[in-house]
């Protein structure tokens, strides 16, 4: 078997078998395909795309580029979940002790975040001795022990996934959706979960900015997991504007801790409830998503819900006194408030320039491996459809260095715009996808 071979044959649109998916990846990572070949072939996906079938083989084989964990030694039933990325998606901090503390073990592994987009371990290492890697069996203990468990993805997990979406960052074959769905499925088949739920974002924060290409995206990650017998669901959730109010790590953390303590913002709390209710379905622990929203409810009044993201924080070493005390977390030296120069209503808030102004104060990375400002970031002080009078705060911006702060005012203010109209608040959940396909909600 040659490598040209298959390079030509997909070029030529044509459908590749097992075989020559699994010589391709395994040749790539033990570094016998050099990356020039690879960089072809990754174009001929591009243009010509891949089957369902070819898409689920191309999955596993990335999967098992590496180190399969494996859970079975933790009772229940393991459900994961993987949101694409946006800006103020805090979701994670919120769902995981949930979700544990309803009974159902979060076994998590999560990434850093990278442009505009936020990374859950990013935000947990604003949390003064928290350790974001875990061995595989300290991952399993704190599993067992505590119903929960968040790590970085280790460098044997899918280690074919890691070459190649560097390679693609660098080859404009990002954009392909059997190489995103390929990409999130092997990272999360690997992890070991049992049941896999995914939140795709969709809007102008967001890396699917329509609608169609977000159904198309779901519904090609759960016909992957049908096919390699996991069962897969997707919300798809808007993303037009930023989800929480804070953007930034440590402000995110504080947003979490308000919302787990029955004080958050309604936005972020209604998302992370429906992606909970769907997670407990999915476990067994509900038996349909409206009790499983009222479970968790319930588990955010009790308080319960709080005193699991503690539990958490200081299982894996973390100072667990944040939690009523957030000057413990990163602060910075100042903060500065934009304000609104008319009154009118919130007609957009543009989650993209919101996520890269916060980037630009130093919350976010512009390349690889940056490093960032745990303190820094900003907290929006209206939604969509809100009405806002003159001289009312639009933002509150926190630094510690003025380099560009004036240009993150000016992004800020920019960002969001205020007119006569009254406008709807904006629409949170879109639908939903799972085995029978695209239900609008």
């Amino acid at each position: 078997m040659r490598i040209v071979d298959i390079i030509t044959k997909k070029r030529d649109g044509f459908i590749l078998n097992e075989s020559e998916i699994n010589f391709l990846i395994h040749g790539y990572t033990h570094e016998e395909i050099p990356d020039y070949q690879m960089s072809a072939w990754l174009m001929a996906v591009f243009f010509r795309g891949m089957t369902i079938e070819e898409t689920a083989m191309l999955t596993m084989a990335m999967a098992r580029s590496g180190s399969m964990v494996d859970l079975r030694a933790v009772a229940g039933i393991k459900v994961d979940k993987h949101s694409t990325g946006g800006v103020a998606d805090t979701t994670t901090l919120v769902l995981a002790p949930l979700v544990a503390a309803a009974g159902v073990p979060v076994a998590k592994m999560s990434g850093r975040g990278l442009g505009f987009t936020g990374g859950t371990i990013d935000k947990l290492e604003a949390i003064a001795g928290f350790k974001t890697t875990l061995s595989q069996n300290e991952f399993i203990q704190n599993l067992q022990k505590h119903n929960i468990a968040v790590t970085g993805q280790s460098a044997d997990i899918a280690p074919a996934d890691g070459k190649m979406y560097a390679l693609r960052d660098v080859t404009g074959t990002v954009e392909s959706i059997p190489l995103i769905a390929s990409s999130i499925m092997s990272k999360k088949i690997a992890a070991g979960a049992d049941k896999i739920l995914l939140d795709v974002k969709v809007g102008t924060g967001a890396f699917m900015k329509n609608i169609a290409d977000a159904i198309k995206l779901a519904e090609t990650m759960v016909h992957i997991g049908q096919l390699v017998g996991r069962e897969t669901r997707a919300l798809l959730s808007n993303m037009n504007e930023p989800l929480g109010q804070a953007i930034g790590n440590s402000l995110e953390v504080e947003e979490a801790i308000d919302v787990l303590d029955g004080r958050g913002q309604p936005a972020l709390r209604h998302v992370c409830l429906s992606l909970g209710a769907n997670m407990l379905n999915m476990a067994g622990i509900a038996s349909n998503r409206n009790e499983g929203y009222q479970q968790l409810e319930k588990l955010i009044d009790n308080k319960q819900g709080l005193q699991k993201f503690k539990e958490f924080i200081v299982a894996q070493g973390g100072n667990g006194y944040i939690v009523a005390d957030r000057t413990l977390l990163p602060q910075a030296k100042t903060k500065s408030v934009i304000i609104s120069n008319n009154n009118g209503f919130v007609q957009d808030i543009d989650a993209r320039q919101i996520g890269y102004a916060a980037m630009r104060l130093g919350a976010g990375r512009e390349y690889k491996n940056q490093l960032i400002d745990l303190a820094v970031g900003l907290v929006l002080q209206c939604r969509v459809g809100d009405f806002i009078k003159k001289d009312q705060p639009l933002a509150i911006v926190y630094s510690n260095d003025n380099t560009h702060l004036k240009e993150v005012q000016s992004l800020v203010s920019s960002a969001i715009i205020i007119g006569t109209d009254q406008v709807p608040k904006t629409k949170l959940i879109l639908g939903i996808v799972d085995k029978n396909g695209f239900i609008a909600m």
